[in-house]
């Protein structure tokens, strides 16, 4: 874990971290938020090693899992993404159809002649490039209600978002996509040495902060091991 503090407050340190997709069902329409690894992945027996200290593994394809809750692909609305990196757009390519909701400087990131030349990556998302597109540039209120809002939180990467879901019973939710990266990020403050805008990063979490306080929101942190197993077992939900 040393690589997600910059002044080594986690050096020597190792974490199981969790990856997850979340299913958000309104009267509006269902929206995805987050699309975790390719779901090849559980094709493979024991996972992949990358980069020498990391490794990854997935049990259950999301398409399988969502077919166990009667829906298929083509029944998702809208799909929307905390930011590009590849382990929380993996099976995006896997709905064309659906409405793309995203930060505009993260969407011209995406399908950028740079990126675009990262041929490997590019070919996982490159279909939503041709999806009706939905960008927005400081916050987006996904059905018009109030009840599920995307907000720009830049930091990790110039167009990353956090979602705001207010829910019936269970209350306000607050999804983190990778404003903090792992469990002990949000106790310790700890900032990444691979951010590329530290201080924009830092501005985001005081926002954040401020926006959890107002809402008493419930704190998601995205891959939180901990925050992961509290939520209900799927196919159980919150409501």
């Amino acid at each position: 874990m040393s690589g997600f503090s910059e002044k080594g407050k986690l050096n020597g340190q190792k974490e199981t971290l969790a990856n997850p997709c979340y299913l958000i069902k309104h009267p509006k329409g269902n929206l995805i938020w987050e699309f975790g690894y390719q779901q090849s992945l559980a094709d493979i027996k024991g996972g992949v090693t990358f980069y020498s200290s990391f490794h990854k593994n997935m049990k259950t394809k999301l398409t399988e899992q969502l077919n166990q809750i009667g829906l298929t692909p083509k029944d998702i609305d809208k799909v929307a993404i905390s930011h590009s990196h590849d382990d929380h757009l993996g099976n995006i390519g896997l709905f064309p159809d659906s409405t793309f909701i995203v930060n505009q400087l993260e969407h011209q990131a995406m399908f950028s002649d740079e990126s675009k030349a990262a041929k490997e990556m590019f070919e996982i998302y490159a279909v939503m490039e041709k999806a009706d597109t939905v960008k927005f540039d400081q916050l987006h209120d996904v059905f018009g209600d109030g009840s599920v809002v995307i907000k720009s939180t830049p930091g990790h990467t110039a167009g990353s978002s956090v979602l705001l879901v207010r829910l019936e019973k269970a209350g306000s939710l607050l999804l983190t996509g990778d404003l903090y990266t792992h469990s002990q990020a949000r106790e310790l403050q700890t900032v990444p040495s691979f951010v590329p805008y530290k201080q924009a990063l830092r501005d985001s979490r005081k926002a954040f902060e401020a926006l959890a306080k107002k809402e008493n929101a419930r704190v998601l942190i995205h891959h939180s091991k901990v925050d992961f197993e509290a939520m209900p077992v799927f196919p159980k939900y919150l409501d």
